[in-house]
């Protein structure tokens, strides 16, 4: 489930944020599960530690986990639900095809509407 690209314009803790967000919102990740240490995630994706609780912080200032101390970090039973929003972005995305956006086109065009 984890995995990092360096290469990206994204922050590195922004990718792991959006790889829970999605994992929950998928069912991968349900209410109750532990996610992995920062320690533990940090070396597995030879990332800083640092960058790693960044995300868990994102993640537990939206709901979408709870820190726990001697627990670490667990999928809220309020993690939000991402399913209109996953129906809205298939749509966007079918649209964006239609038009013949490109998919740079098409997250500019999303970047831009999130920023207003």
């Amino acid at each position: 489930m984890w995995r990092i690209d360096p290469t990206t314009d994204e922050p590195l803790y922004a990718q792991l944020v959006a790889q829970v967000r999605l994992g929950v919102a998928h069912g991968a990740l349900r209410p109750g599960e532990r996610l992995p240490s920062a320690r533990e995630l940090a070396a597995s994706l030879d990332l800083n530690m640092h960058t790693v609780l960044r995300a868990y912080q994102v993640l537990r200032d939206d709901g979408t986990v709870e820190l726990r101390r001697g627990r670490g970090a667990v999928v809220s039973a309020a993690a939000p639900d991402l399913t209109d929003v996953e129906r809205a972005v298939a749509d966007l995305a079918a649209a964006a095809r239609r038009a013949g956006l490109s998919t740079q086109t098409t997250t500019t065009l999303v970047t831009e509407a999130m920023n207003r």
